[in-house]
Formats: C-alpha cells, structure tokens, sequence
C-alpha cells in the first residue's frame, strides 16, 4: 500500500502540472483564435484597398508576435512536464519489484491437476462476471472438462443482477418468492463476525457443572439447566437468533418497490399505500420498526421525500445493497464463495508478497534460502485483514501449535480443548486427568471438533 500511495503522489503531481497548464494558456489561445478569425471575416466583407489593409495588416502582425509568445512559454512548460512524467516511472521502478519468481514455487504447476484446478478458478470467475464467451474459448483451448450443467445456475444469476442495476426489482423479487423457505432457514452472522465476538460477555459458553462459580462475576451465561432435549433445543435456537439473522433479501426487494412508488409524487399516494397493505403484512414481526418508518414517509409525500426528515432513506447505494444481498443468498444456495476465488486469490497475494519478499532477501543474505524449499507452508505468518478470515483456528494451549488434518482439537468430556497430539502424550495410560480441572477420563472419550 506505501508502494502505491507513492507511486499516487507523483502522479497526483503530473494531474496538478497539467491542469495548471491547461488554465493559463486555455482562455490566452482562445483569445488569438477568435481575433484571427474576426480578422478573416472582416477581409472577407470589406473591398481589399490600401487604406483598410493598412490597420489589418498591423493587427495580424500584432497577433502573431503574440502568438509566437505564448506558444514559446508553453514549449518552456512543456520540457518541464517531461521530468515530472518521468518521476512517475522512477517511482514504480523503485517501489515495485518486476520479478517475483523468487517467492513461486517452480514445480508449483508440475502436476496436471494444479493446472486443470487453475482453469476452473479462471473460467468460474469469468462465468460469475457474465463473460460466457471468454469462459468457454478458454475452456476449448486448454481442454479442461468441468460439468455440463455448471454455467446454468450463473446466466440466471447475471441476468437478475443486470435487472437490478436497471433498478427492475421484479425477476429478483420473484426468485426470492421462489427461494422464501430456504432463505428464511438460513442463517447469516452479521458483519464482521470478528468484531461480533470480540468479549466474553456475548458468547453463550457452556461451564462444566462440576466447577463453582459462585463468586465468579465475568458476565458469562449460567450452566444451563437439566432439561429435556427438546427446551435445549429451543434454547440453542433462541441464542442462534440473537446473534444470526436470517436473508432480509425479499423485504429490502419490497421497500425499494415502495420507495419507488412514492416518489413519483402525490398522484401515487393511494397505489402506495396499497402495495404496504399487501405486502408488508408478513414482516411486521421482524421489520416492524423499518415498516412503521416507510409509513411515516406517506406524510411528507406532498412537500417531496428529499425534503422531509427520511430524505436519507432514499439513496442510490441501497440498490447496491440489495444487489450485494442478492449475490449473497443466490451464491448460498448454489453451494460457492460470496467472492471470486480468482478475485480472493489475487487479493491474498497482493497483501502477502510485501512480507514475502522481505523475508526472502534477509534469507538470502543469511544463506538459509535453502529452508523455503520443498516445503508446502509458508516460513512467515501472513496477517490478512478481516475480510479473509473464514473460520477460526486453534492452537493446542499444552503443546502450542496450531490444530491441523492430522492434529486436530480434540474436546475433552470436561469441556476443555487440546490438540490430538497432546492428547496422545497425555493419556499413556487408561485413565487421563485434563490438564485444567481434577477430572480423570479415558482418551477414548475425547471428541473431534470441527471449526
């Protein structure tokens, strides 16, 4: 990001040289250009004697000594622009590095299914973009095979999306009717979930019944109670709704139907009205205050909605908004990634290869470059932002390494958590005590947990 805010600045520089340029001498050339051409015209009107020559004369010779001027100022500036020009060259050659074999693994695309894996990525992402053409000439060309009916689910999806940026909520509206049980069954935390889950005191942690906790006051739930299956499922269910919250696609499709409506003025009042009696109905439990706020609109109708108190109630950005809901709970229910994995992929290296390559020259320098080889991990941690944090990991807090395929958490009957390893270590006989608590249990009671 440095590399390239540099590489801005000089270019914000060059913007600003030419702009500057363009001002002084836009207004002084239009100024001769306009006087020659009255000078023309007069010639050609008037009788061409001596006597009206004689002052014409002197005013084209007056205006050619000034064009000659302002075109030899201009030639100066215009030398002077090259050097700034060429400092943005300077700038991307010394904040950007041209050869980046030095953090690839050669062998990387030896075996075929690295390349086949790669082409699907590359004609996925072209079919999510709406760019069938390309998608199917690169799958001619390379001869990778992918499912007769993979496109399909994509061209529908594109089409809606197209219909959206027309603002024609209908084909969208109609998909999610079509989709309603599905969409109201899933659940979506809200963004971002690392945030959502930053204090103790918002997770429903279940405590071990054999531990007291009288005095303890950290804000966490209470053991839950010995109930019948059935109530804890009703309670889980409960604490999934408070943190999760199901697509709010097809009520966002209806409220920009209904603000569509009601700005077209007064004359629509009553078709308005009618579209909230016959459609809101059936989210007045979930959206009951956002209904009652579309309501109150329907008073300040007369005056104009951008002059009344929920004039930002209506904005552009929440077509984008319902288009980013669509793309959401369509590419849900067809089983893919909200994002492109090309477009991730991309992304990821991008924030990784800074590091990448600063490791990589202390290596060298260090003649230890030897140990990146044949190694399938990176020699670095990578810090990603938020947005490229899909699941959660677990570091094993006996052995301190992060869980894996072949190590993974394993839950004690306790409640506590450690790695398989440790777990292994631990339990050399029948009997294991955990590490944190005087329970005994047998290793074979231990459960995988899946994150």
């Amino acid at each position: 990001m440095d590399a390239c805010l540099a590489v801005d600045h000089e270019v914000d520089k060059v913007l600003s040289k030419f702009g500057d340029i363009r001002r002084s001498y836009s207004d002084g050339l239009q100024d001769l250009i306009e006087n020659l051409e009255n000078i023309k015209n007069n010639l050609q009107t008037n009788n061409t004697n001596d006597e009206i020559c004689k002052p014409s004369m002197a005013q084209i010779k007056e205006i050619i000594d000034k064009s000659k001027d302002e075109t030899q100022k201009l030639a100066v500036e215009h030398r002077e622009l090259h050097s700034t020009v060429s400092k943005v060259g300077k700038a991307i050659d010394r904040n950007f590095v041209a050869d980046f074999a030095a953090t690839c693994k050669d062998d990387i695309f030896s075996k075929p299914e690295n390349t086949v894996y790669l082409n699907q990525i590359v004609c996925q992402h072209f079919y999510r973009q709406g760019m069938n053409d390309i998608a199917e000439e690169l799958l001619k060309e390379s001869g990778t095979i992918m499912e007769p009916n993979f496109k399909e689910p994509f061209i529908k999806l594109n089409s809606i999306k197209e219909s959206l940026q027309k603002k024609d909520i209908y084909p969208a509206l109609e998909w999610a009717k079509e989709n309603r049980t599905v969409l109201e069954n899933q659940m979506y935390p809200p963004y971002p979930l690392i945030k959502r889950f930053s204090t103790a005191s918002q997770l429903p942690i279940r405590i071990p019944y054999h531990i007291k906790r009288n005095k303890f006051s950290g804000g966490i739930m209470k053991p839950r109670p010995k109930t019948k299956k059935i109530k804890r499922l009703e309670l889980a269910k409960k604490i999934l709704q408070q943190f999760y919250t199901s697509s709010s696609l097809e009520f966002k499709l209806h409220q920009l139907a209904f603000l569509t409506i009601i700005q077209k003025g007064v004359e629509h009042q009553t078709e308005a009205v009618a579209y909230a009696r016959a459609n809101f109905s059936q989210f007045a439990d979930k959206y009951e205050k956002e209904i009652q706020t579309m309501m109150g609109m329907l008073l300040f109708v007369p005056q104009g909605i951008n002059k009344s108190p929920y004039s930002d109630i209506i904005k552009d950005n929440l077509w984008d908004e319902v288009n980013e809901l669509f793309t959401r709970d369509a590419c849900t229910l067809l089983g893919i990634s909200f994002d492109s994995l090309l477009n991730v992929s991309i992304n990821a290296g991008c924030a990784a290869l800074p590091a990448l390559l600063n490791i990589k020259h202390v290596m060298t320098q260090r003649k230890v470059g030897d140990i990146w080889k044949g190694k399938d991990e990176l020699p670095i941690e990578i810090d990603l932002d938020t947005d490229h944090r899909y699941h959660s990991m677990f570091a094993c807090p006996i052995l301190r390494q992060q869980s894996s395929d072949s190590n993974p958490p394993m839950r004690l009957i306790c409640g506590h958590i450690i790695s398989k390893d440790a777990l292994q270590k631990l339990g050399t006989t029948n009997k294991l005590k955990c590490p944190y608590c005087p329970m005994e249990q047998s290793s074979s009671e231990a459960k995988h947990i899946c994150f």
